[in-house]
């Protein structure tokens, strides 16, 4: 079943932040994921609020932690760390 990547974000350094987005893209794309919202505009309706919000649909939980634990993820995530406060999860969805 597929899978949606939902990243709720706060850039604390958009430099580091903009290195760790360049690399992340094709890491996720690699994996099959496709962004279906990034940085769109948003309502927080509740819990605390990221400015950033990213979500991307994978073919399925395993390619997204796969992604998420790739070499190349994880070259670009060393770049999010110190650079932004985050949380990210990956939802199983029905079709």
């Amino acid at each position: 079943m597929p899978a949606l990547w939902i990243a709720h974000v706060t850039v604390t350094d958009a430099e580091a932040y903009g290195k760790y987005a360049e690399l992340a893209g094709p890491a996720i794309a690699k994996h099959g994921g496709a962004f279906i919202a990034r940085a769109a505009r948003y309502v927080q309706l509740e819990g605390k609020e990221r400015p950033r919000n990213v979500v991307a649909r994978f073919p399925s939980v395993e390619a997204a932690v796969e992604c998420y634990n790739s070499a190349e993820y994880q070259e670009a995530l060393n770049h999010a760390r110190g650079a932004s406060e985050r949380e990210l999860i990956v939802v199983e969805i029905s079709d």
